[in-house]
């Protein structure tokens, strides 16, 4: 006997049936349409992300009224770095190229590094002065323009620090490491095959031979009269020159001042302002895209950067610091 509560007994259960599965399946379909607006407006937000990150807003807002050019230089000058001629240079051209700068600062705050890069970027400021003879371009020094770093700032028209700031450091250096001794120890032996007498030269892990020790010691030589040669042209009668000027000491602002490496104490706006009559300020510096900036957030070459650098020749190349 059937249960009259069944509910296929119940009147219109089917109807129920058919109207419970159509409320599931309008559910289901609703979820998927928030879940599809969540991602959507998550990928909208992504890509807003990169173009704030990547696409310099300002543009060339307050270019079409007379301004101050600010260029940056900072930290270790090298190639591959965030102080890279490549960049110095282009934002310097643009500096000078911008009709109403009334002048161009370059802002240093660096402990020097490369001699061949800090030498573009000189040689590019001393053909962009002549290009613009009436456009001056003024140094103005933070903590520390050393080596390489005054090396760029010795083809300013003036040099400005403040009185703690360092300054100097006029020489170079070759460094490295020597493991024969650590390899005795571990009784490791050393198998290097070469083709050329010197193509070996300065090797770490062999004993250092006293023609190739003063070898490098002329490129070094060489390399420091360069960079006095640069000092003395730069700074011309100002420079105090004595036996210290050129020995790769640094100094305080201060004496810098009184030595002649530097020009006055001042700052960027007190430049802007005071020397250059132009006390907006508007920066040229070329900026990293989010790729580049993402790379140096997250080290993401530093470890094979690190042994790359590690089993290369541990007598470095040539460093203005």
């Amino acid at each position: 006997m059937n249960d009259p509560q069944s509910p296929e007994q119940k009147p219109g259960w089917e109807r129920q049936t058919l109207e419970k599965l159509a409320f599931a399946a309008l559910q289901e379909q609703r979820a998927r349409r928030r879940w599809g607006i969540f991602f959507k407006l998550l990928g909208f937000a992504y890509l807003a992300f990169v173009l704030i990150a990547v696409v310099d807003w300002g543009g060339d807002a307050g270019q079409n009224e007379r301004h101050t050019a600010l260029v940056e230089l900072n930290g270790v000058i090298a190639a591959k770095g965030e102080a890279n001629a490549e960049n110095i240079v282009s934002a310097l051209d643009s500096a000078f190229a911008a009709e109403h700068a009334a002048g161009v600062i370059l802002r240093i705050n660096s402990p020097g590094g490369s001699p061949v890069q800090a030498g573009i970027v000189y040689d590019e400021i001393k053909r962009l002065r002549g290009k613009y003879p009436d456009k001056p371009l003024y140094v103005v020094v933070e903590d520390i323009c050393a080596s390489g770093g005054y090396y760029v700032a010795a083809a300013a028209d003036k040099i400005y620090v403040d009185k703690a700031s360092l300054v100097g450091s006029i020489g170079v250096l070759m460094d490295g490491f020597g493991f024969t001794g650590t390899m005795e120890k571990l009784g490791v032996e050393r198998r290097l095959l070469t083709a050329g007498e010197n193509k070996g030269f300065l090797d770490p892990f062999s004993p250092q031979e006293e023609k190739q020790r003063q070898y490098a010691q002329q490129l070094l030589n060489d390399i420091h009269q360069q960079f006095i040669d640069v000092v003395k042209a730069g700074r011309g009668s100002r420079l105090k020159e004595d036996a210290e000027t050129f020995s790769g000491l640094v100094w305080t602002g201060k004496q810098s001042v009184e030595r002649g490496l530097a020009d006055a104490y001042g700052t960027v706006d007190s430049v802007a302002r005071d020397v250059l009559k132009a006390e907006k300020v508007l920066d040229y510096s070329v900026k990293d895209n989010i790729a580049e900036r993402f790379a140096k957030r997250f080290g993401a070459s530093t470890f094979a950067g690190f042994w790359q650098g590690f089993f290369q020749s541990a007598a470095s190349a040539p460093a203005l610091r």
